[in-house]
């Protein structure tokens, strides 16, 4: 299934939806040699939070909201979420429950 956007700001997330893009990994080293893509195919485990939807309600009906906000670097498991291509750009859709942390630095 493929979808389209001009833009990837114009995707607002439902629910406890969280819009992440991972971090790339290097494909050079620090002393110039390049890495094969076999060695860099694995994604990474950390992303950065791009949008976040409002939340979603309990058992009582109350909105909890999500974890994170626009911004945080997450880690991420290395299964899961929902991929969506914007250009050349590569972006994923989690659920709040399964980003695994927030990384405080």
């Amino acid at each position: 299934m493929s979808a389209t956007f001009k833009s990837i700001r114009s995707l607002q997330p439902l629910l406890d939806r969280v819009l992440v893009q991972r971090f790339k990994a290097e494909t050079k080293t620090a002393t110039g040699l390049f890495l094969p893509s076999t060695a860099t195919s694995s994604p990474l485990p950390e992303a950065t939070v791009i949008a976040v939807g409002p939340g979603a309600p309990n058992k009582e009906g109350v909105v909890s909201p999500v974890s994170v906000k626009v911004g945080d670097r997450v880690l991420l498991p290395g299964w899961g979420g929902s991929p969506i291509k914007v250009g050349e750009e590569e972006y994923h859709l989690f659920k709040d429950a399964e980003i695994l942390a927030k990384i405080n630095e």
